[in-house]
């Protein structure tokens, strides 16, 4: 089985480790440089972008991680995470791992009285309750970013080579079919 690590410096970590290892998977809670050990998918978690940003540069986080995911190792990014991934920030000039050529708006629905929560279809896995928590959404993708759900007509899932981003937080749930798919990713890539 994989082991998943989950970037826990700040924000909804721990729910993602919950559901990991009701899945059977092992985790591993990335708070310096120490936790780098090996793993064979990371989860971005939802939390605060710019503190994230801030502490991953601070811990020495910041360039390993970005390099294991230019060399395609799988990620989970949830909310902030996808922030941290997104390669431009239509509000913000100081994007952080760049390796998601999409353009993220942050809090775009506001803020937490603007969080809700609806169903929508993901591309290969169905209808999906998505919980927005002062959520993102993504503006712009290239042409070969493979968009997996919209809201509104809005872009809030989308994959790209070994990257899935998500604007809500499927943690959230008791929907498991989102983490079933990571890690079924990290498997093969673990292989």
């Amino acid at each position: 089985m994989a082991v998943i690590g989950i970037l826990a410096l700040q924000g909804a970590f721990i729910e993602h480790e919950k559901m990991i290892r009701s899945l059977g998977a092992d985790t591993v809670e990335i708070r310096n440089q120490g936790d780098l050990t090996h793993f064979d998918g990371l989860i971005l978690p939802g939390g605060e972008s710019t503190t994230q940003r801030k502490l991953l540069k601070e811990e020495g986080l910041f360039d390993p991680l970005k390099k294991a995911i230019e060399g395609g190792l799988p990620v989970l990014a949830t909310c902030a995470g996808m922030i941290l991934l997104a390669r431009h920030l239509d509000n913000d000039d100081n994007p952080c791992f760049g390796t998601l050529p999409v353009t993220v708006r942050r809090n775009a629905y506001g803020r937490q009285l603007g969080s809700f929560i609806t169903t929508a279809d993901i591309k290969g896995i169905g209808p999906f309750r998505m919980n927005f928590i002062r959520a993102p959404y993504i503006t712009e993708a290239d042409p070969e970013v493979e968009i997996l759900a919209t809201v509104d007509s809005r872009i809030v899932a989308v994959r790209y080579k070994n990257q899935t981003a998500l604007a809500f937080h499927p943690e959230l749930g008791n929907d498991t079919r989102i983490h079933e798919a990571f890690l079924q990713q990290a498997e093969s890539f673990g292989k």
